[in-house]
């Protein structure tokens, strides 16, 4: 009779995506030990290959890579964003983040999967981190005493804590009866990358259309940008479906010739786009992180950097936790990081929600005040400033990870 292996850690984490991962690394460092479940084959995960996803790493974000060693397997292959240029439609006039020589970046692009692959390898070196990985949950218990998670291959997993990193449709949470507010916004983001002959020197497009933002994101080494796209749900397919020809004459006219001729270096994809918020994100030895506990629209490129934020504050209050001998379960703990939490992720997104929703208003009268609100912007210097501290994720009450520091 075959006898299940039984393995005892302090945190079970259920995905191992982006945001799951790093919160490994970060516990690793403190010496707590993660399992890290993922129902993804790494060999599907891992793949080589550009599929044109890639994300604007803020600047306190980048911070916390630095302090958990992955960066230096990161800078590389990372565009430094020395500029930001939003304009309302094609026109000559932009409201304009610019930093200085020497001021830390705005943010860092780079390509989902290298950031995948780094953090999987830092991981698979841990100490203290365990990968089950492809490996599925099949049932979980949480009660006053631990959690118990048995895996398809009769692995039985126990452990004080259960994070949930699953997702947007996180069955975790789903489970466990934390409510999310949630709506669609009927749109869908259209993903790709492009080289082009005018270099993009490091400087990041926000064109507002009625239809939603239309990004161009720099990618090293110069003249290579990522694509993200916001079109009415009903026309995402066509979109899809259009010859390599007209999709590159599309790109182009949004654009404003600002990229000059370009060529597809990554396939087209998509998403739809909806906003969700879990009223709360703790319950019995449970919380949540990453976009299980939230998804928003991608307008300001802040989703992953949410998540990031929720790893740095999870490790934060566990790892105190853990030197004052508490159990990593208490619900004191958990309390903590939500509180810590929710104010934080609901303004983000609020704000975010709501930047979408005036760009979206048609007309001239609608069209004449925002283009007011960005000359506004552009001659207040506080503004900028304040704009600029929220696009690197220096503002508020950050976490030691996020400020560099070790916790």
């Amino acid at each position: 009779v075959r006898v299940a292996a039984m393995e005892q850690g302090d945190v079970i984490i259920s995905g191992g995506g982006l945001v799951g991962l790093t919160l490994a690394l970060a516990l690793d460092q403190a010496g707590l030990k993660s399992f890290v479940v993922e129902a993804m084959d790494p060999t599907q995960s891992l793949a080589k290959g550009f599929d044109g996803r890639a994300s604007a790493i803020s600047s306190s974000s980048w911070r916390m890579l630095e302090a958990l060693g992955v960066a230096d397997d990161l800078r590389d292959h990372t565009a430094p964003i020395r500029r930001i240029e939003v304009r309302d439609g094609v026109q000559r006039d932009c409201l304009d983040f610019t930093i200085g020589a020497d001021d830390e970046p705005l943010g860092h692009m780079l390509e989902n999967s290298i950031l995948r692959s780094a953090l999987h390898d830092h991981a698979a070196r841990a100490k203290n981190v365990r990968l089950f990985m492809p490996n599925r949950a099949v049932k979980t218990e949480r009660d006053d005493v631990s959690v118990r998670v048995t895996l398809d291959d009769g692995t039985k997993l126990v452990a004080p804590l259960l994070l949930a990193a699953e997702g947007r449709k996180s069955a975790t949470r789903e489970a466990a009866g934390l409510n999310t507010a949630h709506w669609d916004y009927n749109h869908t983001a259209i993903i790709s990358a492009f080289d082009h002959a005018i270099p993009h020197d490091n400087i990041a497009h926000e064109i507002f259309y009625p239809a939603g933002p239309f990004a161009l994101l720099p990618l090293p080494p110069g003249t290579r940008s990522a694509l993200v796209w916001t079109v009415a749900a009903k026309d995402a397919a066509g979109v899809l479906a259009m010859s390599e020809a007209a999709f590159h004459g599309e790109v182009k006219k949004r654009a404003g010739g600002l990229l000059g001729e370009i060529s597809s270096i990554a396939p087209r994809s998509s998403y739809p786009l909806n906003f969700h918020h879990a009223a709360h994100v703790t319950a019995t030895r449970l919380a949540l992180i990453g976009d299980s506990a939230h998804g928003m629209h991608p307008i300001a490129g802040q989703g992953l950097n949410l998540g990031f934020r929720d790893v740095a504050a999870m490790a934060e209050v566990l790892i105190d936790g853990a030197r004052l001998g508490l159990d990593l379960g208490d619900q004191q703990l958990l309390k903590r990081y939500e509180a810590w939490r929710s104010v934080d992720s609901l303004s983000v997104m609020a704000a975010t929600d709501g930047l979408n929703r005036l760009f979206g208003i048609p007309g001239k009268t609608a069209r004449s005040v925002r283009r007011f609100g960005l000359g506004l912007v552009q001659r207040t210097s506080p503004l900028k400033t304040f704009f600029m501290n929220e696009a690197r994720g220096t503002s508020g009450d950050l976490p030691r990870l996020l400020q560099g520091m070790p916790v």
